[in-house]
């Protein structure tokens, strides 16, 4: 059995959209609630929020260097993430780079910076918010391509953590209806109406459904899952 329990959380890209979803979630089971973001966080559901380029690795090292100190953190959700879509033929490396040090290595330098605690605590959880494109879609090569490293990534740590009573899981959202999806997807336009047509359930998701599966993997009676991915997609990625 494991001595984890509801501690600190800590957020990534928790100011907004899902990200602040599930730092409501977490608030709300009991945990106190630390994000890192570029944007402000909200102060009703963040006990604690710092503003910082996740695409800077000394900056984010430095700010989880601080936070290990001073808290004790048994949860982290590595959920910042951008889409940037585009055809094969116009990614670029710099795209490449920015993606991969945005939706990826943040995750890597907050992992291992909070490892000590979580070790020293007696148990932690670690929750990787991936995505259905691993499953394929057109226009998220590089998307597709972090979101895969970061399932990977978490199958390994899932095993090496496991000892210690750290579980590593994933949570893949599909069609999620955040500010930025009907911004881009007009409620009213015959896309968006074929899009929600193609989901089993009818009905885009939340943040809620999303917080939802990353508060089962957060739980101490989620002692035995890790090493897994949970489609939260509303059945999409099933046919």
């Amino acid at each position: 059995m494991s001595g984890y329990d509801r501690r600190a959380a800590l957020i990534t890209g928790g100011a907004g959209g899902i990200g602040r979803a599930i730092t409501a979630r977490l608030k709300a089971d009991g945990f106190r609630t630390i994000v890192l973001d570029q944007a402000p966080a909200d102060p009703t559901v963040a006990d604690r929020s710092h503003e910082v380029d996740l695409t800077d690795a000394a900056e984010t090292s430095a700010i989880c260097s601080t936070l290990a100190r001073e808290e004790e953190i048994s949860c982290l959700v590595n959920n910042v993430g951008i889409v940037m879509p585009a055809p094969l033929e116009e990614v670029g490396l710099d795209d490449f780079d920015r993606m991969m040090h945005l939706n990826l290595r943040p995750s890597l330098i907050c992992a291992q910076t909070l490892l000590p605690g979580m070790k020293a605590l007696g148990g932690g959880r670690i929750v990787m918010n991936t995505s259905r494109v691993t499953k394929g879609k057109e226009l998220r090569t590089l998307y597709s391509a972090t979101k895969g490293a970061a399932q990977a990534m978490a199958r390994t740590w899932a095993l090496e953590l496991g000892q210690h009573g750290i579980t590593v899981n994933c949570v893949a959202p599909g069609p999620i209806g955040t500010e930025a999806f009907w911004r881009n997807n007009p409620p009213e336009a015959p896309a968006t109406k074929e899009i929600i047509e193609n989901v089993p359930v009818r009905r885009v998701g939340t943040g809620e459904d999303v917080a939802n599966a990353v508060s089962f993997f957060a739980a101490p009676e989620a002692g035995f899952v890790t090493g897994q991915t949970l489609f939260v997609c509303g059945g999409v990625t099933v046919g």
